[in-house]
């Protein structure tokens, strides 16, 4: 691809770089930019600095927040002795979109991946098991995605803290094998969360 301008080659490659952005897609953005007045693009700039330097991540769960403790975990009103583990920020949201769920979150950050070289150790998974130890917990809920690499990784986590006192459940299969927990919709979600299972259970079909 030619480019006229250094400046614009730039922010084309810059764009491109976006997960799902190709050079013809990040072409169209940046010169979309180009023909909006100076401050829309000022604005977006200005926003996303400001996001990259400020924001948090909740110092209990792990969540993206503006302070040092999420609104979730801030929340009296939500079950605190209720621990939905997932994978990342995305599956907080697609969660509470579904409005079935009023316990609390754990992001672990990632899935145990030896072919991608993620380890536990990588993962929010030590905080998690201190959490457990503290005996405040009466159950863990399992919503990763059901993925070879979910699975090893609800297992891992199972192993590490099955001589505690505390119930672990999974979400219902209603979420295909091999799906991600963003892209379900919110009924089938909603419906997995209330219909868990114990994560024993799910043990048989590995």
């Amino acid at each position: 691809m030619e480019f006229s301008s250094k400046l614009l080659e730039k922010a084309v490659n810059e764009m491109a770089q976006l997960p799902g952005i190709g050079k013809r897609t990040a072409l169209r953005l940046v010169l979309h930019l180009l023909k909006q007045p100076i401050e829309q693009t000022q604005f977006l700039s200005q926003a996303l600095t400001t996001m990259r330097e400020e924001i948090k991540f909740c110092k209990t769960c792990h969540n993206i927040s503006d302070i040092e403790l999420c609104e979730i975990c801030n929340n009296p009103a939500r079950n605190h002795k209720i621990i939905c583990v997932v994978e990342d920020v995305r599956d907080v949201m697609a969660i509470e979109n579904t409005n079935q769920f009023k316990g609390i979150y754990h992001v672990l950050g990632g899935k145990i991946s030896p072919i991608d070289g993620v380890g536990p150790s990588q993962l929010n998974i030590n905080s998690l098991v201190e959490k457990v130890k503290l005996g405040q917990t009466e159950e863990l809920i399992f919503a990763l995605s059901s993925t070879m690499e979910g699975d090893t990784t609800n297992f891992y986590i199972f192993k590490q803290i099955k001589d505690f006192d505390i119930k672990t459940s999974t979400i219902a299969r209603g979420i295909a094998v091999g799906d991600e927990l963003e892209y379900a919709d919110e009924v089938t979600l909603g419906r997995s969360i209330l219909n868990r299972v114990p994560f024993e259970n799910s043990l048989k079909n590995l």
